[in-house]
């Protein structure tokens, strides 16, 4: 898969000011609404048993400065395809411009990828973000392709009810915009979707933080992490990828 909007390719090299600018226009240009295919669509519904919808994981690991991006695709809980890429990190963490650390590497891996996914689940946020792009919505709007935002930790915005002690298993609680967050106040930016939890008082699983990336709603991109998170907290083919960065970072 190659870039479809190449003007929103991460470049580390920009200023602080010119990348935040860059996140704002693609804010813009993202659909924070279904726009999905067919194939997808009849996924989510339990009266259909023959759509077969690729889906795709993406997760990175760090060998010093190097990033190696991983992607998993899978079939009805079969692994059809997986990639790799490995580049340089040009710039530290930096809260916020994740996706002008990481992104050059992902968007490597998709230049391998020969299948195209009908969405791709990323490990980070995608509207749940201060400009509304964090790492899922910048590739997906660069690569123009659904993509869900799958965080282990919140961002920003403010979730409508406490969420410390994790939530029942299957709950999901809306995260609004707060000041901290350009879409206006209130907005439905994601979820926090509870995918499991310990059956016992002393100790519990924290929620994932799911966000529209592009091309999804909110309540699909919630709809999607519950649907394809199996035995595990993380959607399948996020976990695979995350086991197969660091395969790969092993091998090294």
């Amino acid at each position: 898969m190659d870039a479809v909007r190449p003007e929103f390719v991460p470049d580390p090299s920009l200023s602080r000011d010119e990348m935040e600018q860059l996140q704002r226009d693609i804010a813009a240009a993202a659909v924070f609404e279904d726009d999905i295919d067919d194939v997808l669509a009849t996924a989510l519904d339990d009266s259909f048993t023959d759509s077969r919808p690729l889906v795709a994981g993406v997760d990175q690991g760090f060998h010093g400065d190097d990033a190696t991006s991983a992607i998993v695709v899978m079939r009805d809980g079969t692994v059809v395809e997986r990639v790799h890429a490995t580049e340089r990190a040009e710039i530290p963490y930096i809260p916020g411009l994740l996706s002008f650390r990481e992104g050059g590497a992902i968007l490597s891996a998709f230049e391998h990828l020969e299948c195209n996914p009908d969405v791709v689940l990323v490990d980070g946020s995608g509207r749940i973000h201060f400009r509304e792009a964090g790492l899922a919505t910048h590739i997906g709007v660069t690569l123009d392709v659904p993509t869900v935002g799958v965080a282990k930790s919140l961002l920003c915005g403010r979730p409508r009810q406490p969420i410390e002690q994790g939530l029942p298993e299957g709950t999901r609680v809306a995260i609004e915009a707060d000041g901290d967050v350009t879409a206006p106040a209130g907005t439905v930016i994601g979820y926090a979707v509870q995918t499991r939890q310990y059956d016992s008082p002393d100790r519990h699983v924290n929620p994932l933080y799911v966000s529209p990336g592009h091309r999804v709603g909110a309540e699909t991109a919630a709809d999607l992490v519950a649907r394809y998170a199996t035995e595990y907290k993380l959607p399948e083919p996020v976990r695979l990828a995350d086991r197969y960065a660091d395969e790969v970072i092993g091998r090294r």
